[in-house]
Order: C-alpha cells, then structure tokens, then sequence
C-alpha cells in the first residue's frame, strides 16, 4: 500500500488504463494547460500524444456529441470538466443520446463513456460554480453515476468507470483534490457497492464525497460521547447500494442522511424514500436528512459560511435522532480544535482552486 492523493489517484488511474488500453482518450478544456486540471492529468500529452489527448474548445455539446460518436466506432474517451456546470451545457448529448443509445439500438450499441465532473466549493466561487448537482445525473436510467470520497476508491472506481461498457458519470469534489490517503493496486471496487467505513448500533450514517469527509472528521467526538454510530460511504449513487443501507437501519433502527448538496428533491430524500418504503419496520424514529442550504451560494463569505454544512450542525442532527444530550463545553471545545473557522474556506491540505 502507498499513501497518495486524490487527485494522483485519478492521475494514476488515467494513466494506467491509457497504457493498458489504445482504445482510451481524454478529452476536455484546459486538460493540457500547466495546472491540468488540478494535477489530474499532468504529463498525459507528452507521453501518449494529440491523437489520444485532445485539448477541446469551448463547446461542451459538440464535444460531448464526438465523444458520443467515437465511443460508438469503438474508442472509449473520458470527458473532463473542470467544473460541473460546464456539463450543463451539453444535457442534451447525455440525456437524450448517451443514455439512450444502448437502449434506442435493442443493445446493439453500448457507450462506453466517462465524463469526469469536478465539484466546487467556497472560496467565493458562487451560485454558478459551487453546485452539487448529481441528483440531475442519477435521475437519469441508462447512466450510471459514482462519487468516491477517497484516493483508493477514486482510483479504483475510476478505472472500472473506463472499462465499463454503458457511460458513466464520474463526480470528483475539488476539496477532495490535495486529501492523501492509502491505496492498494489491487484493490477493485465495483459500481453500486457502498462500503461501510464504521460499524455501530446505534444510528445509521450515510454520505458520500466531501460531505463523507466532514462525517469523518467528527468520529471522534461521537466515540467520545458513546455514540456507536454505524457510517456508510455510498461511492455510488446510480446504482445506489439498497441492500447495505436495509441491512444497516434493521440493526441501528435510526438513520441521518448528510448530503453533498442540497436535499430537497436529493440524493438524501432518495435515500429516505427508499428506507421508508422497504425498511420501515425497522424504523425506531422518523428519518433526517441535512445538507447545504436549499438557496444559491453566494460568493459572499459571511453568506457562504452559513450555506454550507459544519461539524456543530452535523453533531446536533446526529444527537437529536438518538435523544442524548450533549456536552456543550466539549462540543465547543472539539469544535475550535478540528473546524476552520469559516465553513466555506477549505481544509488546510487544500491548495486552491486553480
């Protein structure tokens, strides 16, 4: 095992599937630039070539649509957007052909296809590149959807995603970027399979990507308190893994969902819908959702800040499902020792947006 980050990972990935298969390309804007998107694609160039790495104007639905037609004639390109909103601009190529395509051809046809999307968040980037919008994605049949929280799965999930045969939507959040953590070569996750982080009884904690990393970041404090809290890691979002979610809500009775984005209409109240639909019996209290404010980001710090989740907000949700009550000096105390001070500045292993 090494000890890498995020965004070498996804590097790391790229990198060995090109070399292991010619039918691979990247695509997008600014993959060939100094930063390459935030490292993720450093030295691709000038070791595979501008046949197989293709720097794209400024014109996401025509890119999408030669991407669309090259997987077709057997290429498999991965599509890069430096933000999601850029993607928005080419919903129809991924809604109404990609998707669709296997199925409008009886199977004949499959579109191997990643698009890689890239998350933001704070640091006053705004209403217009902050989104969290993978519900859009996992709405949609025909595309499958993954949002790793972590180097080893951001790699390994990312190299399946490229040797799956049906398009894939891959979400990376940017403050996940610069994070280290352990990977294992070997390791094969597969799409749809979440994987439990912490075992518990006493609740159900379920979250994926940067919110999964804010979960983390108050274990401690839970463990302090007794709380026996039982965290999930969704990886995937479509197909969502039902089974171990039931699973785990028959043995805690209680579940918090903690959403990467808003949670009206979410991923969150997907989640609970599903709980209470086919696991309501083992419900010992009413199920909680939270994530970001259900307003536009403003790129105003002192409005972001009270936009986004923090650690306080996530404890209270947590402790109010298992009726405890909590220690608020120790609280406050945790809270100055592990939170920034502002919710929208990014963790310190964090080195900007560009």
């Amino acid at each position: 095992m090494k000890e890498i980050k995020f965004s070498e990972a996804i590097l790391e990935a790229i990198d060995q599937s090109m070399q292991k298969d010619k039918s691979v390309i990247l695509m997008g804007l600014g993959i060939t630039d100094p930063k390459s998107i935030f490292g993720t694609t450093k030295g691709l160039l000038k070791k595979y070539g501008v046949k197989r790495v293709i720097e794209t104007p400024t014109s996401e639905n025509a890119v999408t649509g030669i991407a669309l037609g090259a997987s077709i004639k057997g290429l498999k390109p991965i599509i890069t957007h430096q933000r999601v909103e850029f993607a928005l601009l080419s919903m129809e190529q991924i809604i109404n052909q990609i998707a669709k395509w296997n199925f409008m051809s009886a199977g004949k046809q499959s579109v191997p296809l990643v698009i890689r999307m890239i998350i933001g968040k704070g640091w006053g980037q705004g209403p217009q590149h902050s989104q969290s919008l993978e519900v859009l994605f996992s709405h949609i049949p025909g595309l499958k959807v993954v949002a790793p929280s972590n180097a080893s799965d951001a790699k390994s999930l990312l190299m399946t995603s490229i040797k799956e045969k049906h398009p894939v939507i891959f979400f990376e959040h940017r403050w996940l970027h610069d994070i280290k953590g352990k990977i294992e070569n070997k390791k094969e996750v597969k799409i749809g399979k979440a994987k439990i982080i912490k075992k518990g009884k006493d609740l159900t904690i379920v979250s994926f990507s940067e919110a999964l990393i804010q979960v983390m970041r108050i274990y401690n404090f839970l463990k302090m308190n007794n709380v026996s809290a039982e965290i999930i890691d969704l990886r995937s979002l479509r197909p969502l893994d039902e089974k171990t979610i039931i699973k785990s809500v028959s043995k805690t009775g209680k579940i918090i969902v903690i959403d990467n984005g808003w949670t009206k209409y979410g991923i969150a109240s997907e989640i609970i819908s599903m709980v209470v639909e086919k696991g309501f019996k083992f419900l010992k209290s009413p199920p909680k959702k939270i994530g970001i404010e259900n307003i536009s980001i403003s790129s105003s710090r002192t409005l972001a800040e009270k936009t986004y989740l923090n650690s306080k907000q996530i404890i209270h949700n947590i402790f109010k499902i298992i009726n405890k009550n909590i220690d608020k000096k120790k609280l406050n105390e945790f809270i100055k020792k592990n939170e920034n001070d502002h919710t929208d500045i990014p963790y310190q292993d964090f080195r900007g947006p560009f």
